[in-house]
């Protein structure tokens, strides 16, 4: 079990990052979400073996106060991961930062080992011809403020990807023989002459991995990914019997497919010359070689 928390002022949006990625919420209807009252704990099962054990904490002062004087001990021992999600357009950010180092300091007290992530979140309230000026500015100064703790940042919103691509590179260090996984799928995606594969959690359609062949010059094709993934996801809740999709584009054929009892994966293919009962065949034969895999994964875990 593995001890996650996730900090930030009142309303920076905490919550409803959590309802998106873990309980598959969709952004429009997070305004429903009510604010964390104290602390919400929640054990969280990812790949079918990895135990999150989240802590979602409530921002108030009166909670701040609380987690930093009577409580400390017992938020901040055994911690994994730090999250602390700050509002890019929050007017009291000198005092979100005061709080931030305070969690800091009885973070290097009581687990000096964990993992830090900012999160700058919002950021679709910045116009987008200045969000990388924006995000770069506050990254600078949390990395100086965080010392002597290195810590890492994401520019994130609920209404894009960039909130999936930020939890997939968290989730991704807590991920026990994460090396040996991307190395078989790198030997997959080559076998398979393959452009890209992406592998994927199936409950929180999460990215775990990703091996490619051809450089795509496309900034954007995490995005187009996402939207492949997200159409999945629906396609497979409303339609319970369907496994598999395909997505035909002018150059490419994507292939969505169960690979393990708790993986999807997505196979991009450019050569027209690999007919898709061929690429069907191979995630079909790969199956059994991922489940041992995976196998391994849940006796390092446990």
């Amino acid at each position: 079990m593995k001890k996650v928390l996730l900090m930030g002022k009142g309303g920076a949006g905490k919550t409803s990052m959590r309802s998106i990625i873990f309980e598959n919420n969709v952004a429009r209807k997070t305004r429903e979400l009510g604010p964390t009252i104290s602390i919400e704990s929640s054990d969280v099962q990812f790949l079918g073996n990895l135990s999150l054990n989240l802590w979602d904490c409530g921002g108030q002062d009166a909670f701040f106060n609380n987690y930093l004087t009577t409580h400390n001990h017992q938020i901040f021992k055994g911690v994994e991961v730090l999250i602390y999600v700050f509002d890019v357009i929050s007017a009291e950010l000198d005092k979100d930062i005061h709080y931030y180092q305070s969690c800091l300091e009885s973070i290097l007290t009581y687990s000096p080992n964990a993992k830090v992530f900012c999160l700058i979140h919002k950021m679709d309230l910045i116009q987008e011809d200045s969000r990388n000026k924006v995000f770069f500015d506050h990254k600078k100064e949390l990395q100086v403020r965080s010392e002597p703790i290195q810590i890492e940042a994401f520019q994130t919103s609920i209404w894009d990807e960039t909130l999936y691509a930020a939890w997939a590179h968290i989730i991704h260090c807590l991920i026990p023989n994460i090396r040996a996984l991307e190395t078989n799928l790198n030997n997959f995606c080559r076998i398979c002459c393959a452009d890209e594969v992406v592998l994927f959690e199936r409950t929180t359609f999460l990215v775990i991995a990703n091996a490619a062949t051809v450089h795509h010059p496309d900034i954007h094709r995490f995005e187009k990914i996402s939207n492949i993934i997200k159409q999945f996801n629906l396609n497979a809740r409303q339609q319970s019997h369907s496994k598999t999709m395909v997505i035909r584009g002018s150059t490419f054929t994507a292939y969505i497919d169960t690979l393990t009892r708790n993986t999807c994966v997505m196979m991009i293919i450019s050569d027209p010359s690999i007919t898709p009962a061929a690429t069907q065949m191979n995630i079909a034969a790969a199956r059994p070689h991922f489940e041992r895999l995976e196998s391994v994964h849940h006796n390092k875990a446990a």
